[in-house]
């Protein structure tokens, strides 16, 4: 019986997990955060690309480290994956901010997707997105990174009266949305697709408003992967995001 798409994101972001967590554990002590930081990468990525060209042998992997597999084909069916979102998080003993992206695009759009929260023993997937909380948002919380929150952020949070909360990996900062525990994440500094497509994949299927910051959508599978800016939000804050970024940028433009 065949494994369907679903299924195999979320399989495979638990084997990198299991990888990375034993690495972590067995190697911490005799490797300094950069190098840890680097055999957990490459650990994490051989395991993909090694279980994706046996699990699906016709389909192209993009992957932070590059193309493997068949070649490419903007459109067609791409796996795109990072094997360890937050390498300096990962290299840092106690935290848990870093995760394993798996994501499956065709047609330019996430189709299944799976985030692996290793240090938390989770795996979020498209084949069964958590439900999203139906209490109301008093004060809306944003994901923002740990070194300084983007100033555009910050005048964002002032102009809704949203309060700012400090995570790492962009992977974390978007399934923290999806488990209810921020309400928003807001980048506008560039990002790759792989830094993004599976939480994105697993935030969509879980009911989360998901978009660039001017509103149109988010366009995966592309010839450049650059990807320059996204909003991950609970629906019912998006159009007063939305219209917040676009005052921000009328007012910066004076």
């Amino acid at each position: 019986m065949s494994v369907d798409d679903h299924e195999l994101a979320a399989r495979l972001a638990q084997r990198a997990a299991e990888r990375l967590l034993d690495l972590r554990e067995n190697q911490a002590s005799t490797l300094d955060p950069k190098a840890l930081g680097a055999a957990g990468d490459a650990a994490a990525h051989e395991l993909l690309v090694e279980a994706l060209a046996q699990e699906r042998p016709e389909d192209p992997v993009l992957s932070e480290h590059g193309v493997s597999g068949p070649e490419r084909n903007p459109g067609g069916r791409v796996w795109i994956v990072d094997p360890l979102d937050g390498t300096r998080e990962f290299s840092e003993a106690g935290r848990t901010d870093w995760a394993v992206h798996v994501a499956l695009a065709e047609k330019h759009e996430v189709i299944s997707a799976a985030v692996a929260l290793p240090a938390r023993g989770m795996v979020l997937g498209t084949g069964g997105p958590p439900a999203q909380p139906s209490r109301g948002i008093v004060r809306p919380r944003i994901a923002v990174s740990r070194s300084r929150a983007p100033d555009f952020v910050r005048d964002i949070a002032a102009a809704i009266g949203a309060e700012l909360v400090q995570m790492g990996s962009a992977g974390a900062k978007i399934t923290a949305v999806v488990l209810g525990e921020v309400d928003a994440y807001l980048h506008g500094g560039g990002q790759y697709e792989w830094d993004s497509a599976a939480p994105v994949g697993v935030a969509r299927a879980a009911g989360l408003h998901t978009s660039r910051l001017d509103g149109s959508d988010l366009v995966y599978d592309r010839a450049d992967p650059w990807l320059p800016d996204l909003l991950v939000c609970r629906r019912e804050l998006a159009v007063e995001l939305l219209d917040a970024l676009s005052r921000t940028r009328a007012e910066g433009s004076r």
